[in-house]
């Protein structure tokens, strides 16, 4: 059987992380997508250890696309735009809101010659609205959207930002899910459609269910209770930390025999999930003494034995030697000619249908210029005229 979006064309005129991610989940199922870039490259190409122009970054959420430099200050680098996109199924941009309207590629202009395309915009703030002209990286997402509040620093109950790029990644798992259901779509209508999703809405989306349920009820508020994640804290063992999570009565009920502490549901303080969410530390005082004499690994086999919903902290260089890890052989290793062996995770949605093939690689800036180029019908002759004009690299 074919994988998924096999046939599907898409314009990936996004940068940074949001789009790319998004587009590199389709090219992960299957589609064809062309990753249009500036001269200068994607800033992905500059985060991180770099091997030339290519990092470990730049290549996870773009591996398996082809990559072409357009000059789209020019208009022959406009036409040539116009051309991919006049044969495309997707298009996705996260250029600032009207900078594609200024060069002529509206969503009602693409239209006009390619009803079908699904058009994905993605912004920091929204496409309108007082801070829709901002600039926007992850970070001040975090901040505006309650992420960084929802994760004070335990000491000083200070705000503080995840060191990680949440919101990004948050919005490319929606936009990939958005795709995916306009395309659906298309085939149920024969119509494309213009898809907005700002970084700002997938992060509250994505936020609120629990870490705003105190702040739900509008007309008929309820006494605030604990914040779900306040409650959640690591563990720490004789020889490492671990975490560990014991909401039903059964849970907690093999939690205390395997930790020697039979009795404990009995108090009426710890005798229900309620009753344990408003005494959190009360049983915290009670449990990390004798958590901390245990060895951590022992601990744990035990612990999961008994059904006690567990799972070792592992340092990131840990990661490929997890027995789960190696199991779901959930990294793989992609061999890149010039660099040698990179490690990434595989797409994590596995489709048994599907005959699996050798981890896709990501592609040098401009490596597929001149290929896509002659797809599009140019002659040996005109591409070189591109190229020593500038339009092309």
């Amino acid at each position: 059987m074919q994988a998924p979006f096999q046939g599907i064309k898409v314009v990936d005129l996004s940068a940074v992380v949001s789009g790319p991610m998004a587009t590199g989940i389709l090219a992960d199922q299957g589609a064809d997508v062309i990753k249009v870039e500036a001269q200068g490259g994607d800033l992905t190409r500059l985060m991180g250890p770099a091997a030339g122009d290519l990092t470990p970054l730049f290549m996870s959420i773009n591996r398996g696309k082809r990559c072409i430099v357009l000059d789209l200050k020019l208009a022959q680098g406009q036409a040539l735009l116009r051309e991919l996109v006049s044969q495309a199924d997707v298009l996705v941009e996260n250029f600032r809101p009207g900078a594609l309207n200024r060069l002529g590629f509206s969503y009602d202009s693409v239209k006009a010659y390619n009803p079908r395309l699904v058009y994905l915009s993605i912004s920091g703030f929204g496409a309108t609205g007082p801070q829709a002209h901002y600039r926007v990286y992850d970070p001040v997402i975090q901040a505006v959207s309650g992420f960084a509040a929802s994760h004070p620093q335990s000491a000083t109950g200070e705000p503080q930002l995840l060191q990680t790029l949440l919101c990004d990644k948050i919005t490319a798992l929606t936009a990939a899910q958005a795709l995916s259901a306009a395309l659906l779509a298309r085939e149920r209508s024969g119509m494309g459609q213009h898809i907005e999703l700002s970084m700002l809405d997938a992060a509250l989306s994505f936020l609120w269910p629990e870490a705003m349920y105190n702040h739900a009820y509008v007309d008929s508020p309820r006494p605030p209770v604990p914040e779900y994640g306040a409650s959640q804290r690591l563990w720490r063992g004789q020889d490492g930390w671990f975490a560990m999570i014991t909401p039903h009565n059964d849970e907690f009920v093999a939690m205390c025999q395997v930790l020697g502490v039979p009795d404990l549901i009995k108090q009426p303080q710890f005798s229900s999930i309620l009753a344990r969410r408003d005494n959190a530390k009360a049983l915290r005082a009670v449990l990390d003494p004798i958590v901390a004499l245990r060895p951590v690994r022992g601990l744990l086999a035990e612990l999961g034995a008994a059904g006690v919903p567990v799972g070792l902290v592992n340092g990131k260089a840990d990661l490929a030697d997890d027995p789960q890890i190696q199991h779901n052989q959930s990294l793989q290793d992609a061999d890149y000619p010039d660099i040698g062996r990179v490690r990434m995770p595989r797409a994590a949605a596995v489709f048994k249908a599907v005959k699996p093939s050798p981890p896709a690689l990501a592609a040098h800036l401009g490596q597929h210029t001149r290929e896509v180029l002659t797809e599009l019908g140019k002659s040996p002759a005109e591409i070189d005229t591109l190229y020593a004009s500038g339009v092309v690299r």
